[in-house]
């Protein structure tokens, strides 16, 4: 390279002339821009080295060094291969540029540029080559994990139908391989274009000249870059054969019979076509004629317009269009069974439910265990109910959404709805709203809160007090319930530091001899004066008591606070990336994070439970859909942090289970699925961040249920892929669809956690359930179920499918919710709460085998207009089954109605006297309606104890007294 640096003695140097300008930068000028520069890199420092810090501090080191020394290696190899490409290529044609030029008007307009060029050409070549540097270095380094993928490659044990190789190919090795050819082409695209442009400032091309318009030095360059990028090509189209196998389509995705038939035999064509065309390039750095590569050049671009569009689409159009079905049947069927294997529904089976459309006494009777598991209270609507009788200060708050667990109760399992009282700044009095406060005073939330699901207490008597509150099981501050009372041998620790709703960040830490600043219990008026404090004692948190680490974060955050405030001290720490979810995937930021964190007490502790996922869109044959729109839903449209380039997966497995302690912010991560291969891939990259499954303490286990991302996913795919037979698949007559959720008909119903038993007579397993409706129909088609509890193998994962009868229609939730809302008695209701200006809203509307039918459970809530801090009471319970429905104040009132009771009584009372209710009755029918009680409760007792005659005749006796107490109620007191 030593030409293009050395003065070149055949142009001999022209004198330059000396300048005498007066005008110099000013020094303030050259400093702004030397600060500038300072400023920018030691933000950029200021980033890379609190994210080390950060992994330090909670002892996940490896994986940022890993991470880091990946991505630096793949800037450095990547980007300096970019520069010599193209560094290279302009020495070269520097170095083959014409000695003499002819003149002409074309090249005299070129001797100003090269004027210009020659004396800079050294700084020039390195400036290009580094700008293209810098730009394929930064690109490569977002590549790390598929090469960390490719690195650590493992074997699925499974082959594909078409190719016979094996899964772990697609996945691992032809991403990485797709990376390098099309890095080599877009290099070798680069060098081409900047040896062009040499080329014809310097003469070796000219655009003008009737003859020898390019020279021979250049033509041999141009024709080696060409041949190597058309054989390049050749490998692009190699490996373009196996995408095949995960290609999208209107039909399926994977191998079609126009894909095998007509798309697979154009790439092998096409790519001889190419590997001929790259040799007839080859030929002229010796023929130096165009002719032959022009031809050969032609010739390839018309065959992968012929090859590649139209001799495919006439396939499609000629040979299987008329004969689709038979056709495409082969390829169906794989199809189906590549995509059960690969979102693991190979065990799936649909079962024939006959869904009878009466209940009696007895079939009720029968699954009488079933009923404590129905949840009355609607996780989406009592979070209002949560805040306002639970939240004690303003700068408390649970989140908008709240989850649904279980835990033992006097030696009963009980299903619950828990939130985590978290801090909520916004609900800061304005003047409270300082930095000091924000970041130092108030750092953590406190405690949890939890309710009876069905509305019983702990000895499983319904409880509801008379303005619908829920059957608290945790509750106030300082907390007290069951949680509690299960947690105080072991030092129970309510504070949460780490949460869904934490500051961005806290500074923690007491100085030596000095006094506690964090609130930590609000007592009297709940100033921090006034009020228990406490100093944070966990592990985490990166220390900042030195100049240079508060300069760090004071760029970090943008605060100079960080550097003024004598609150960061020597003792300090400051806590950040907090949530669990973003928490867990800065550590395993190769896994896909559920939208759902559970928040549980285990062994004394709070801690966040999260699912993580593998997916990778490279799976052979298998549907591809997008994991936005399969994990939608009425009640979280948001979807998960997905850490593919596109949201197009076809390939799905709960790979990892995680906790995030809510007081240390401690990640541990267990091995959940340890055969699937993308783990074992992503263990050998990052070795000692998964432990083992063998390692879950069985308390955690007895709170991990199945992840509700992954169930989205699973149902989504049912919805068609419950069909084996190919040709019934390709009919499309047997597709089921997700309902619209009735409450927001614009989004689908979501999936809901209950106890429940899909046979008559069996135990209540804790499930994830949904239903099915027929496509661009609303009847009922199915019900789904898939055990939830992972502490109990034996149902864990286990889908239950109960497929309702073509000649039977049952009604869907969507016309249910319609029948509720006609009802006379449950109208009456309505009516009632509207007249007292109450709002009435519907909760979540349940599903579930009862009686050898389906059971719809929907739970009635009002909310009242007028005035401040309202929230949603639970007033009645709404029952379907069949066609009969039925309302009450509690389930079982409401099962009495379906039984044939009467429905309660509902009479209007004066607007704003209350939410709802009934207004003073004559002291006859009150004296009726008791007699009417006391009848229901010996037909109660009667059905316990299988009577069945003595429970009708109790009923019908009850019956008559409601329609005396009702004709009572008439008359004027």
């Amino acid at each position: 390279m030593s030409d293009f640096f050395n003065d070149d003695p055949e142009e001999p140097r022209r004198p330059v002339p000396i300048r005498h300008d007066s005008r110099r930068p000013r020094p303030l000028v050259l400093t702004i821009v030397v600060m500038a520069v300072l400023l920018i890199g030691f933000s950029l420092f200021a980033g890379i080295w609190t994210d080390r810090l950060w992994f330090g501090s909670i002892g996940y080191s490896k994986v940022f060094s890993t991470l880091l020394w990946t991505k630096i290696g793949m800037f450095v190899v990547f980007g300096a291969a970019m520069g010599l490409v193209v560094g290279g290529n302009l020495w070269i044609a520097f170095r083959l540029r014409p000695t003499f030029r002819a003149n002409s008007a074309e090249q005299a307009n070129l001797d100003r540029y090269r004027e210009v060029i020659t004396p800079i050409r050294r700084a020039l070549l390195i400036s290009v080559s580094l700008v293209f540097a810098l730009f394929a270095g930064g690109s490569a380094s977002g590549k790390w994990r598929i090469f960390l993928l490719w690195e650590h490659r493992q074997s699925f044990g499974q082959t594909d139908t078409y190719f016979h190789k094996d899964i772990g190919f697609y996945v691992f090795t032809l991403p990485w391989l797709h990376y390098l050819v099309d890095f080599a082409i877009t290099a070798m695209v680069i060098g081409l274009l900047a040896a062009l442009a040499v080329h014809y400032v310097y003469g070796g091309i000219r655009l003008q000249a009737r003859v020898g318009k390019v020279s021979g030095p250049a033509q041999a360059q141009m024709s080696v870059l060409l041949g190597v990028l058309v054989l390049l090509k050749a490998a692009d189209y190699y490996l373009d054969r196996f995408d095949l196998t995960s290609q999208s389509g209107p039909l399926i995705t994977g191998m079609t019979y126009s894909r095998d038939h007509a798309m697979l035999p154009s790439k092998n064509i096409l790519m001889a076509i190419a590997a001929i065309c790259a040799l007839l390039f080859f030929a002229n750095v010796f023929r130096r004629t165009w002719m032959l590569p022009a031809v050969g050049l032609a010739l390839f671009a018309l065959s992968a317009v012929l090859l590649g569009m139209l001799w495919p689409a006439l396939v499609q159009r000629f040979q299987v269009k008329p004969d689709e079905p038979d056709k495409e049947a082969s390829y169906i069927k794989h199809n189906i069974a590549a995509t059960r294997a690969a979102y693991d529904l190979d065990a799936t089976a649909v079962t024939p439910y006959t869904a009878k459309t009466s209940l009696d006494a007895s079939q009720l009777s029968a699954d009488a265990a079933s009923l404590p598991g129905i949840r009355l209270l609607d996780p989406s609507l009592v979070s209002s109910t949560f805040d306002q009788l639970q939240q004690v200060r303003g700068y408390y708050n649970v989140p908008a959404v709240l989850d649904v667990d279980r835990y033992q109760v006097d030696g009963q399992e009980r299903d619950m709805v828990v939130a985590a009282r978290e801090l909520h700044l916004e609900g800061l009095p304005d003047g409270q709203k300082k930095w000091a406060n924000e970041h130092t005073v108030y750092t953590h939330g406190y405690g949890m809160i939890a309710a009876y699901g069905n509305q019983r207490d702990s000895a499983g008597n319904f409880v509801q007090s008379e303005d619908g509150q829920p059957a608290w099981a945790e509750k106030d501050l300082p907390p007290e319930g069951v949680l509690t009372d299960a947690n105080k041998p072991d030092g129970y620790r309510p504070q949460i530091y780490f949460g869904e709703n934490s500051p961005s960040y806290s500074i923690v830490g007491r100085a030596a001899g000095g006094r506690n600043v964090e609130l930590d219990v609000p007592q009297g008026s709940g100033t921090p004066g006034q009020s228990k404090t406490s100093t944070y004692a966990g592990k985490d948190g990166v220390g900042v008591g030195s100049m240079f680490r508060k300069a760090l974060y004071a760029v970090k955050f943008g605060e100079p606070n960080f550097l003024l405030s004598s609150r960061v001290h020597a003792d300090s720490k400051v806590l950040y990336n907090r949530s669990p979810r973003e928490r867990l995937q800065k550590v395993a930021p190769w896994l896909t994070v559920d939208n759902d964190a559970l928040p549980a007490v285990v062994n004394g502790k709070i801690v966040w439970i999260l699912d993580g996922y593998t997916t990778t869109d490279r799976y052979p044959l298998s549907e591809k859909k997008s994991f936005q729109e399969m994990t939608s839903d009425a009640i979280n449209p948001r979807t998960a942090y997905a850490t593919l380039p596109t949201d197009q997966i076809n390939y799905m497995r709960n790979a990892v289970k995680a906790t995030v302690d809510a007081y240390d912010g401690t990640v541990t991560l267990y091995a959940w699925d340890d055969s699937d291969p993308i783990l074992k891939a992503w263990e050998g990259a990052f070795p000692g961040v998964v432990k083992p499954r063998s390692d879950i303490p069985p308390d955690l286990l007895a709170h991990f249920r199945y992840p509700e991302d992954m169930f989205k996913v699973q149902r989504s795919l049912l919805a068609a892929y419950h069909v084996l037979d190919p040709r019934t698949f390709y009919e499309g007559n047997d597709q089921w669809d997700i309902p619209e959720d009735p409450n927001l008909p614009t989004r689908k119903q979501p999936a809901y956690r209950l106890s429940v038993a899909t046979q008559t007579g069996e135990k209540p397993v804790f499930s994830l359930t949904s239903v099915f409706v027929p496509a661009k129909k609303q009847n009922l088609s199915a019900f789904v179920a898939v055990g939830a509890d992972a502490a109990d193998p034996s149902t864990y994962g286990k889908f239950q499918i109960l497929r309702l009868p073509d000649t039977n229609q049952v009604a869907g939730p969507s016309q249910i919710a319609s029948k509720f809302s006609s009802d006379p008695a449950v109208a009456a209701a309505v009516r009632n709460f509207k007249q007292n200006d109450a709002k009435v809203e519907y909760g979540n509307l349940l599903t579930l085998p009862v009686g050898g039918g389906l059971l719809y459970v929907q739970p009635l809530y009002t909310v009242r207009q007028a005035g401040a801090g309202n929230y949603p009471t639970l007033q009645y319970v709404l029952v379907s089954f069949g066609d009969k429905v039925g309302i009450g104040p509690d389930l079982t009132s409401a099962l009495k109605v379906v039984l044939g009771a009467a429905p309660p009584v509902v009479t209007p009372t004066e607007p704003g006297s209350g939410t709802g209710g009934t207004t003073e009755l004559p002291t006859g029918a009150v004296v009726l309606l008791q007699q009417a009680d006391d009848k229901f409760r010996e037909a109660e007792t009667a059905l316990k104890a299988g009577d069945l005659q003595t429970y009708a005749t109790k009923i019908e006796e009850a019956r008559r007294l409601v329609e005396q107490a009702l004709e009572a109620g008439k008359k004027k007191p």
